[in-house]
């Protein structure tokens, strides 16, 4: 079987921790310690507050709430 090419949000984290120097784990703890911010509030303060693009402040918000059952 043919290795699977991985979608959806997680297929931006190899750019996001080249283009930004920090370990995905590091941009979902800092989502985490905003909780119980909404989706769109996340995104702003990776933006603001950290200089993330808005596609790649989306991605890690959008991860990090699915993966601990929020979305």
């Amino acid at each position: 079987m043919a290795d699977q090419k991985v979608q959806g949000p997680a297929s931006y984290f190899p750019s996001i921790e080249k283009k930004y120097g920090r370990p995905i784990s590091e941009w979902q703890q800092l989502v985490r310690n905003a909780y119980p911010a909404k989706h769109m509030e996340l995104v702003a303060i990776l933006k603001n507050e950290h200089g993330l693009g808005h596609g790649h402040a989306n991605a890690i918000v959008a991860y990090t709430l699915a993966e601990d059952g929020l979305k």
